[in-house]
């Protein structure tokens, strides 16, 4: 087993860890780096409930070599709220009550907040695209659709969104 060093950006801090190059960038979080609030569901690219931002964008941390995440930007659940005080989106998640068992929680409010990101005034499906890649066993898609209207109303950018 041979094992390099790895340095990757997550949550704008660097942090190197010695790992095989098969390792994932959602083992790499969950194990190595004890950065559990991305989910460990499918481990197949199937459900979404593992999505971080890679420079932004939307990725699966399941189908990601933690070595081929080096000199990018990640960003984890963890990297939005700034101290006590929650990111836009995750406080409309609750004001819309949009998670039930919370387990794909984090990926869907991550895929939404990389949409805002590229798109700061979606339309209802833009949202409902940017989260259907993200699977949710409980069935909550309206609220999370609410959500993410009411965290772009919420940054000035979008259509009323009632929770």
């Amino acid at each position: 087993m041979s094992l390099s060093t790895i340095r990757l950006s997550i949550n704008g801090e660097i942090v190197e860890l010695r790992a095989e190059a098969r390792r994932t960038l959602l083992d790499a979080l969950r194990e190595d780096l004890m950065l559990t609030g991305t989910k460990k569901v499918c481990d197949m690219g199937n459900c979404g409930a593992c999505t971080v931002l890679v420079d932004g964008t939307p990725m699966y941390a399941c189908l990601m070599l933690a070595v081929d995440s080096q000199d990018r930007d990640i960003t984890t659940i963890e990297g939005l709220a700034h101290g006590q005080t929650l990111d836009p989106v995750q406080q409309a998640f609750i004001d819309a009550d949009a998670f039930q068992c919370g387990f794909c929680t984090p990926g869907q409010i991550m895929s939404i907040k990389g949409l805002l990101q590229s798109t700061p005034a979606p339309s209802e499906d833009e949202v409902r695209r940017a989260v259907s890649g993200n699977l949710c066993r409980c069935g909550a898609y309206q609220h999370i659709v609410r959500a993410g209207l009411l965290a772009a109303e919420r940054s000035g950018n979008g259509a009323s969104a009632t929770p």
